[in-house]
Order: C-alpha cells, then sequence, then structure tokens
C-alpha cells in the first residue's frame, strides 16, 4: 500500500458493534483510526492498535474538494466511531 499524502490518527474503542472492514470484517477493541488523502480521496483506515496492519473501514471512502477538511472530516470519523461507554 502507497503511503498516503497526509494523514490523522487517533485511538479509539468502537461501541459494541466494532467497526466493519472490507478485508476482515468487524474489529473490536482498541483500534487506531487514521483518516487519509489519497489520490484526491479521504480514506478511513483502522488497525488494532500498536499493530502492523491496516483495514479499510467499509464505506469509508469519498471525494475529498479540499485538503483543509481532512481535519473535519477526522473528527466526525471519531465522534462516531469512538463509544468506549457503549
Amino acid at each position: 500500500m502507497a503511503s498516503p499524502e497526509k494523514s490523522l490518527t487517533t485511538d479509539i474503542v468502537p461501541g459494541p458493534g466494532g467497526v466493519m472492514t472490507d478485508e476482515v470484517g468487524v474489529v473490536t477493541g482498541d483500534l487506531t483510526l487514521r483518516t487519509e488523502i489519497s489520490g484526491g480521496d479521504v480514506v478511513l483506515r483502522v488497525q488494532y492498535k500498536d499493530a502492523e496492519e491496516w483495514y479499510a473501514v467499509t464505506g469509508g471512502k469519498a471525494p475529498l474538494a479540499d485538503p483543509a477538511d481532512l481535519e473535519a472530516v477526522h473528527s466526525i470519523a471519531v465522534g462516531l466511531l469512538n463509544r468506549p461507554g457503549g
């Protein structure tokens, strides 16, 4: 996988349903979320905290008109996926 053009990461704990990924299905537990710009798109990926492999979040790719919006998209994704209290 090529390096992202720009990315932001935050550690998250999803709710009981976990996070659906394209490669391995649902992942749960302590995760790291990466929001990246790749080829003009914003892409969400997750990994088990401190693991090597990154997985694409299902439905987590969309065109990004302005790279300056990366931080806002990342904040929204964290707000939606980080549910440590369930």
